[in-house]
């Protein structure tokens, strides 16, 4: 009944942030699909499918994006509910955008079918100011890289290199989607997880001898992990498993893994049964 209330008045408190993603949350657990790999990895799809044909889906979409619009980010209390806040923004948008913009009424097959590699003289759907907070226009790219990876939460302390394996971009070489909105009280424990659990997946992180491949993020973000732990190899060791960082530990080269831009829908995941 409070959140109600506030709606009206055309803003969210803080206290009511876990609860204003509830419609997300409520897809998520619908669609979205967790496969635990040998050595504990974790690999995610959303059933883009299933969640067109559950009616259901337009519902929450639009409750989700309501919410949103009318919720005040000013109002939020401290890191962790801001981190878990703007991860939740990332990851909703781009599944809202995926279900409601089909072009000639079909899924994309990749997020760049909506324009920047493929066809540069449209935006991306990484540079699109299409989603509403707080009743302003926001890109994709501005909620990662200019609020959860800024120099505002940089100046404060905030600035979490784990980010990268939390926003996910619809994509079958991203790091896992969660069955789960975060939250104040979950999203450093789910941090620590997504980021250690990727780097048990080949699709992250495999080692040959004195090579170590890894995800194309630490090429894209290297600034972000050096920052965080010094070298990009320093990083790896710091979040893998006791084992992993053993077995880099006289690594000498990295080397990338190409990125998979495929839509992350079940069955663009070779090898994987969901």
């Amino acid at each position: 009944m409070r959140a109600a209330i506030f709606v009206f008045l055309g803003l969210l408190p803080a206290l009511a942030a876990a609860e204003s993603y509830e419609p997300f949350a409520k897809l998520l657990q619908d669609h979205l699909i967790e496969k635990t790999l040998p050595g504990n990895g974790l690999v995610t799809a959303f059933d883009y499918q299933a969640a067109l044909e559950d009616p259901q889906t337009t519902t929450r979409l639009t409750a989700q994006r309501n919410a949103l619009a009318n919720f005040d980010p000013s109002s939020l209390d401290g890191r962790e509910e801001s981190i878990a806040f703007w991860i939740n923004a990332y990851n909703f948008f781009m599944l809202d955008q995926i279900l409601t913009q089909r072009p000639d009424g079909e899924l994309v097959g990749s997020v760049w079918d909506y324009g920047g590699r493929i066809n540069p003289f449209v935006d991306s759907v990484f540079d699109r100011k299409n989603f509403t907070i707080g009743g302003r226009q926001y890109s994709l790219n501005e909620i990662e890289k200019d609020i959860l990876l800024g120099d505002d939460y940089q100046a404060r302390g905030w600035k979490d290199a784990r980010v990268h394996f939390a926003v996910n971009c619809a994509s079958v070489g991203c790091p896992p989607l969660r069955r789960q909105v975060y939250t104040a009280n979950n999203v450093e424990p789910l941090l620590t997880e997504n980021t250690r659990r990727a780097f048990n997946t080949d699709r992250h992180l495999k080692v040959e001898g004195d090579t170590v491949h890894v995800t194309e993020l630490f090429k894209w973000y290297e600034q972000d992990f050096t920052e965080a732990a010094g070298t990009r190899f320093d990083y790896i060791r710091r979040w893998a498993t006791p084992e992993i960082a053993r077995q880099i530990s006289d690594s000498a080269t990295l080397e990338f893994i190409d990125y998979d831009w495929s839509l992350n829908r079940p069955d663009n995941f070779p090898n994987v049964e969901f």
